[in-house]
C-alpha cells in the first residue's frame, strides 16, 4: 500500500538546505491584515488633543503679551517655541504611522546585506516543519504565524498579524500600529517633544493667570478663562505622558522593550539546556507548568537580569545613536530610526551567568517538590 502524504508535503517542493537560495522563494510572506476603518479613530484623537489648545494659545499670548504686557517680543518668543515643538510632535507622529516598524520578512535577508553566514536563516521549509516545540520557542527561531524566521528579540503581534523587528509594544493611538526597531527613536521623541511642550504651556499660562488674578482691571475677562483652561490642560498632558516618558528613558537605559519589562516569564526562553533526567519540567520551562515557588523565583530573577545591557552609554547609543557626521538632525526633527539592522544583539555577559543560576534553582525546586 503507497504511503499517504499530506496536502501541505505535496504543495511544497523538497529540496535540500544547501539547494534553497532564500526562504521568500518558498514561503510567501502573510498578508498584512487589512484593518477596520474605526482602528484610525484613537489617532484622530491623538492629533485632536495635540491641535485642540492652540485657539486659546493664540487667544492667550496675543491678548496678554502684546496687548496688555506690551511686550510683543515675548509673543515671538512664545510663539517660536510653541510651534517649533507643535512642528516637531507632528512629524514624529508622522513616523511612527506612515514608517514600517520593522518588517521580517524581507525580500534580501540583513545577513546577506551585510554578507554574513546565511546557514541560520536560510532552512528548508520541511525542516522547520520537524522542529519541535521548544525549539520553536527559543528566541531567533521560526515564528509559526507568520511562517517565517523570527529573529532575537522580534514578537507576533495579534492585531497587526505580522512579526515586528524589536517589537516594544502595539499603540492603538498612533493608527493602529507597532512601535519597533524603525520607529522607537520617532516614539521616544514624540513623548518628549509632547512633554516638554505640555511644560512650557503650563509655565505660560500659569504665570499669565497670576497676573490676571493680581491685576483683574486690566484683563479682558475672556482671557483669564483661557488661561485657567490651558493650565490644567498642560499640567494634566505633563502628569500622564511625561512619567510615560521616563518609563521608556529607564527601558532605553537597561536595554529592555516594554514587552521585556512586562513579561517576566520570557526569561525562560533564554535558559541553558536543562539536565535531561530528574526533573518534569520541558526544555525550556513553559510557564503554566510552573509551581508558585518557581513562579515568584523567576519574578525575582526578572528584576536583576538584564539580558541586552551593555552599559547605559551603549544602550543609548543602541538605540538613538547614530554613525554618519549629521545624523543628530533627524534625531532633532523626528527621531530618525534605531541603528543597526535589528536582528542581532550584543548580550550582558554576565547574564549567561545569571540564567545558568536560575535555571538550576528552577531544577532543584522541581526536584524537592
Amino acid at each position: 500500500m503507497p504511503r499517504r502524504t499530506t496536502p501541505l508535503i505535496n504543495e511544497l517542493e523538497l529540496q535540500p538546505r544547501h539547494a534553497t537560495p532564500n526562504l521568500q522563494s518558498t514561503i510567501e510572506p502573510p498578508e498584512k491584515v487589512k484593518k477596520p476603518w474605526y482602528h484610525l479613530l484613537p489617532l484622530a484623537a491623538t492629533v485632536g488633543l495635540i491641535l485642540a489648545p492652540h485657539p486659546s494659545i493664540l487667544w492667550v499670548l496675543v491678548d496678554h503679551h502684546y496687548k496688555t504686557l506690551k511686550k510683543p517680543h515675548l509673543l515671538v518668543i512664545h510663539l517660536s517655541v510653541i510651534y517649533t515643538l507643535t512642528f516637531l510632535i507632528i512629524s514624529s507622529l508622522i513616523v511612527c504611522v506612515a514608517r514600517d516598524p520593522g518588517p521580517v520578512n524581507v525580500e534580501v535577508t540583513r545577513r546577506e546585506e551585510y554578507g554574513e553566514d546565511q546557514n541560520d536563516e536560510n532552512i528548508g521549509v520541511m525542516e522547520a516543519l520537524m522542529e519541535d516545540d521548544d525549539d520553536i520557542l527559543a528566541p531567533g527561531r521560526w515564528c509559526r504565524k507568520c511562517w517565517a524566521p523570527k529573529p532575537e528579540r522580534a514578537h507576533h503581534c495579534s492585531v497587526c498579524g505580522r512579526c515586528v523587528l524589536k517589537m516594544d509594544h502595539h499603540c492603538p493611538w498612533l493608527g493602529s500600529n507597532c512601535v519597533g526597531h524603525r520607529t522607537y527613536p520617532a516614539f521616544v521623541h514624540f513623548l518628549t517633544c509632547i512633554t516638554i511642550l505640555a511644560v512650557y504651556v503650563a509655565g505660560v499660562a500659569i504665570d499669565a493667570l497670576v497676573y490676571s488674578f493680581r491685576n483683574p482691571i486690566y484683563v479682558n475677562e475672556i482671557t483669564p478663562v483661557h488661561e485657567l483652561v490651558l493650565s490644567m490642560y498642560g499640567v494634566i498632558f505633563a502628569i500622564v505622558i511625561g512619567p510615560f516618558a521616563v518609563y521608556h528613558y529607564y527601558l532605553i537605559t537597561t536595554n529592555q522593550t516594554t514587552l521585556e519589562n512586562i513579561s517576566p516569564f520570557m526569561l525562560l526562553r533564554h535558559l541553558p539546556p536543562l539536565p535531561r533526567t530528574g526533573h518534569s519540567l520541558s526544555d525550556p520551562p513553559l510557564e503554566p507548568e510552573l509551581s508558585y515557588e518557581q513562579r515568584r523565583l523567576v519574578k525575582d530573577a526578572h528584576g536583576q537580569i538584564y539580558i541586552y545591557d551593555i552599559g547605559w552609554r551603549k544602550n543609548w547609543a543602541q538605540a538613538l545613536g547614530w554613525s554618519t557626521k549629521y545624523g543628530w538632525i533627524p534625531r532633532l526633527l523626528y527621531g530618525g530610526a534605531s541603528p543597526g539592522d535589528g536582528r542581532h544583539y550584543p548580550r550582558n555577559p554576565r547574564s549567561e551567568t545569571m540564567l545558568a543560576k536560575l535555571a538550576t534553582e528552577l531544577v532543584k525546586i522541581d526536584r524537592n517538590m
